[in-house]
């Protein structure tokens, strides 16, 4: 038995203050307390505990190119289509070792940053010329590896790409990520569920890449005919001329055609969701489906701001994700959306429903409620006996922490933090980082370098 002693421990309807917990060799929780028992020798930690992070949404291989599609030539247009291209270019050049050790150091980073849990959206399934790997979840296996040798937790969801648009084939620059057939597709799931086997704190979710990447009818026979108990991941409406070419093709939006043809549930999770119409935004919230929201992306690919308040007003649930990686930081995440919707608004209370008033409370409820069913947990406990300890911790010694009241800590944390504030990461049961370094963060951070080097990308 190990016991950690923090200064405070959020729960969901207060802070805990002192809190030890209490955690078996399999690094489970087995009692939360605010008093200590008697022959326990606690690991004294002067910190705030929150909720590690979910990260909802990940592409991992752009990782590599972060930072690297600024520089416009002056007199062009430069957009989401013509990033797209760059990130092809990169795509078809990374290898399983490559892949792995990009993986190795943006997970590292993500636990640094406070994400313990990680929903891998992963379509670089093939070799570059396009034929296939022995193991048809070679790649997918090479970002469990790199989960593990982190200790961060990984949702892995292989994504269904088919086509190059709405009716059209699959172009050369995406041949690495093309399953023919549902057929195909399924036997991808079956081998990616054989990777996550392979490490404890992995599991399986089912992804489509998009509507304009995979037949809308085969989308619609996966959600009705596919497991049922899995997450379904699904980028959607994240750019106008997507909408434009749904249209064209269907007749309908892409969010309007989903809310028509498929049975939505909390099990969905639409990625994006960027341009809606009142009536998508209410159908959406008021199916139970989640959305996840990448707003350091987002914004960076110029994509749009999504109708947050409305959505919320109608009960909807959403999560956050990292997407590209261009931003890593959690809270930032948290900000960047929030301060979206009040300049839009011009109104401050974005975050206000149902946790009287209080937008870091909320942003936190919000963001692990839907991320943990992201990744196919539905627990709404914050800290629960029986499950593995996961949390950040906050610097109780930070001078905007240690004179905040008990009342304004968490929004102080939301709202006025960077990563200096935070002492550490436990991660299913580890101290796994602490004072702004991963436990292997040099062999780590060696391999990454090496990688990139030969890659000769940035």
């Amino acid at each position: 038995m190990k016991t950690f002693q923090f200064n405070a421990l959020l729960q969901n309807d207060k802070w805990l203050s002192p809190a030890y917990v209490q955690v078996d060799k399999d690094n489970r929780i087995v009692s939360i307390s605010d008093t200590l028992c008697i022959d326990a020798m606690p690991v004294k930690l002067n910190v705030y505990a929150i909720p590690g992070f979910q990260n909802a949404h990940s592409h991992a291989f752009q990782y590599a190119m972060a930072g690297l599609t600024e520089k416009h030539e002056v007199g062009t247009t430069d957009d989401f289509w013509s990033w797209r291209e760059a990130m092809y270019q990169l795509a078809l050049s990374v290898s399983p070792d490559d892949l792995e050790a990009i993986a190795t150091m943006l997970y590292a980073e993500m636990l640094r940053h406070g994400y313990t849990r990680v929903a891998e959206f992963h379509y670089v399934h093939h070799q570059p010329n396009g034929r296939k790997y022995g193991n048809l979840s070679e790649m997918g296996e090479r970002l469990v590896k790199a989960a593990q040798t982190v200790g961060i937790g990984i949702t892995l969801v292989p994504i269904f790409y088919q086509k190059g648009g709405f009716g059209k084939p699959a172009t050369e620059g995406q041949q690495r990520f093309i399953s023919a057939d549902i057929e195909s597709y399924l036997k991808l799931l079956e081998a990616s569920k054989k990777s996550t086997d392979l490490y404890e704190n992995a599991n399986i979710a089912i992804g489509i890449h998009s509507m304009r990447g995979v037949d809308p009818l085969i989308i619609k026979q996966i959600a009705a005919e596919g497991p049922q108990d899995l997450p379904f991941h699904i980028h959607i409406s994240e750019q106008l001329k997507e909408i434009e070419d749904a249209i064209q093709y269907l007749g309908k939006r892409p969010v309007e055609w989903m809310l028509n043809e498929v049975d939505l549930s909390d099990r969905f999770h639409l990625v994006h969701a960027t341009h809606l119409v009142d009536s998508e935004t209410e159908g959406l919230a008021r199916s139970g489906a989640n959305v996840v929201l990448c707003p350091s992306t987002e914004g960076n690919l110029g994509d749009g701001i999504f109708p947050l308040k409305k959505f919320q007003n109608y009960g909807g649930r959403w999560s956050i994700g990292t997407d590209s990686h261009i931003g890593l930081n959690p809270f930032e995440e948290l900000r960047i959306l929030d301060y979206g919707q009040r300049l839009t608004s011009h109104q401050r209370n974005t975050f206000n429903s149902n946790t009287e008033g209080n937008s870091g409370k909320f942003a936190i409820e919000q963001t692990l409620v839907a991320g943990r069913k992201a990744m196919g947990n539905y627990n709404n406990q914050y800290f629960k006996v029986g499950e593995k300890l996961n949390a950040v911790l906050i610097d109780a010694n930070h001078p905007l922490i240690a004179t905040a009241s008990e009342e304004h800590i968490l929004n102080t944390i939301v709202y006025a933090s960077d990563v200096s504030m935070q002492y550490g990461t436990i991660s299913n049961g580890q101290l796994i980082v602490k004072a702004g370094m991963h436990l292997n963060q040099g062999e780590i951070q060696t391999n990454f370098i090496k990688t990139i080097k030969s890659l000769q990308n940035r």
